[in-house]
């Protein structure tokens, strides 16, 4: 899944006509998910949060951001957030299967998008910054919507992306990149938030004031006040009391995850807290969470545990809400909490029942067909290579081998994932196909419509197969490795997969080969065709070497 998170602010917090306006744009874009609306009465300001893929997530923040310079004037607004636009700041978040790179080159293709179309001058920020000068987002604002027309006339506050012309009505815009931000309670056995505070200072990355024995602050060579720096970099922290629950609470902004992720920051506080003679009794997490951050805490416990960490999403999950103490406060509910499964289509296969998958393929429907079984095949197959890592890892005599049955393990995992996602792909290309085939032909316009539509779809058919031939090899390949690291009563399960996967490769093989002859492009044609011999060939060898493997081990 290719996900960006985009948190575009405006400068509009108490007209819910505007705002609706506004975020109905973000709504009206396919593939773009709201997920949420916060408008602010003092601040005169609303937080948007909607995801999606690249693509969609671009085409969104032009829309609302063009719709924000249409309804709001900023010659009108007043609030006590700083602001300089309309649309004040838009930065992109990357979330899954995308790099900040791509985020940057997204960022600078909307920023001068609404500078040439909008006439909205653009400054780029934090990792999207052109100038190391302009990375704060605070330096950029200063002096806000008022001190603007000053700040453009100056050479050195030349706008990264369109002309340095004040635009009264919507100001300016701050376009950037930066990592995802976890708003982040830690629980404390305590109602004294001096004690909360006393961890907050301990953690964060910017520490507390040095200070002699007399408590005044301490001065460096400089002048400046000294530091004594936090345990934790890329955390901001402070403490306080919560009414509400009766229990005083560390309250962190986890600003890069990629530096402090969110169990390091966890067992940072319990570290601190029984230092002081506190205790944790649980955490909560405020708005959304990258399922990343989630599975990596979920397999950094079952690693203290001494457990293997090649386990489920879902498990990794579950592990995590009960080693952070999630449910502390109230239930935490993964589905509404991780980013991934908001924006996740149900798979109208793969979240069948197996009986109900099966009669679905048992019917006169032509999908799902060969191609999903052939998915469904490489999927269980990965599926038993993981167990039999799992049972390894768990198996005393094989201790020594715990960390590569551990790999083994993910990466089997992995493979069953995505291979489970091919079950639906498969059945969405082929009926790709027969929709393009009952385009109309009547007109040369349509004929040619029609044309481009099959060879695109007739394509993408194929890749598919082919795409799972690649996953069956890899699985066969790690049925190997788990077959020479395993417990020796699991062997024939490692020896069922080498099977499965070879059979996933073969069914896929004959998908491939039929969809062949309908690629015009005789030369691509042979060239998938020899991609698919390759395939299946190094399948069924990695399989036959561990068939051997097998029988010399049933003896």
């Amino acid at each position: 899944m290719r996900l960006i998170e985009c948190i575009p602010n405006f400068s509009e917090g108490r007209n819910r006509d505007i705002i609706d306006a506004i975020t109905g744009e973000i709504e009206a874009t396919e593939k773009a998910v709201l997920l949420d609306v916060d408008p602010g009465e003092a601040t005169n300001r609303t937080v948007v949060t909607f995801v999606g893929p690249p693509e969609a997530v671009e085409k969104a923040a032009f829309r609302a951001i063009s719709k924000a310079a249409q309804l709001i004037d900023m010659r009108q607004h007043n609030g006590e957030h700083a602001r300089m636009g309309a649309t004040d700041v838009c930065p992109f978040v990357p979330i899954s299967g995308v790099t900040v790179e791509e985020c940057v080159e997204l960022a600078r293709k909307l920023g001068k998008r609404v500078a040439d179309e909008l006439g909205i001058p653009v400054y780029l920020y934090e990792k999207a910054a052109a100038n190391a000068d302009r990375c704060n987002l605070a330096d950029i604002r200063k002096g806000e919507y008022e001190g603007l027309e000053k700040k453009l006339a100056d050479p050195d506050w030349k706008p990264d992306f369109g002309v340095p012309a004040f635009n009264v009505r919507s100001g300016a815009t701050v376009i950037g990149v930066r990592e995802f931000l976890i708003a982040y309670n830690v629980n404390l056995n305590t109602r004294n938030k001096k004690l909360a505070k006393e961890i907050a200072l301990n953690i964060r990355e910017k520490g507390r004031f040095k200070r002699d024995a007399d408590r005044k602050k301490i001065r460096g060579p400089d002048d400046t006040f000294l530091r004594q720096v936090g345990t934790l970099k890329a955390v901001k922290a402070t403490g306080w009391y919560i009414e509400e629950y009766g229990i005083a609470q560390v309250s962190i902004n986890l600003v890069d995850t990629t530096v402090t992720s969110i169990h390091q920051a966890f067992d940072e506080c319990c570290r601190q807290a029984e230092s002081l003679g506190v205790r944790v009794t649980g955490s909560e997490i405020v708005g959304l969470v990258p399922l990343s951050a989630m599975v990596a805490a979920g397999r950094h416990y079952l690693e203290k545990q001494g457990e293997c960490s090649g386990v489920s999403e879902r498990e990794l999950i579950a592990i995590t809400v009960l080693s952070l103490g999630l449910n502390d406060l109230y239930r935490f509910e993964p589905d509404q909490k991780v980013i991934e499964f908001r924006v996740r289509e149900p798979l109208p296969l793969g979240s069948l029942e197996l009986p109900a998958f099966l009669d679905e393929l048992a019917s006169s429907s032509p999908a799902p067909g060969g191609g999903s079984a052939a998915a469904l095949a490489g999927s269980t197959a990965g599926a038993l290579v993981s167990m039999v890592a799992n049972l390894a890892f768990s198996t005393r005599k094989l201790v020594a081998k715990r960390e590569l049955n551990d790999t083994v393990a993910v990466a089997a995992q992995n493979l069953k994932d995505r291979l489970l996602l091919k079950v639906d792909e498969d059945a969405a290309s082929f009926n790709a196909v027969l929709a393009a085939r009952r385009m109309k032909k009547k007109t040369e316009a349509q004929k040619i419509a029609r044309a481009a539509a099959v060879a695109t779809a007739v394509r993408r058919a194929t890749e598919l197969p082919l795409s799972v031939m690649e996953l069956a090899q890899e699985v066969a390949e790690l049925a190997v490795s788990a077959m020479e690291i395993c417990n020796p009563s699991s062997a024939t399960d490692a020896g069922c997969a080498g099977h499965m996967a070879v059979s996933a490769a073969q069914c896929a093989y004959l998908n491939v080969l039929v969809n062949l002859n309908d690629i015009e492009d005789k030369a691509l044609a042979l060239k998938v065709k020899e991609r698919a011999e390759e395939h299946l060939k190094a399948t069924i060898e990695a399989n036959g070497n561990l068939q051997i493997k097998v029988k010399a081990d049933m003896g």
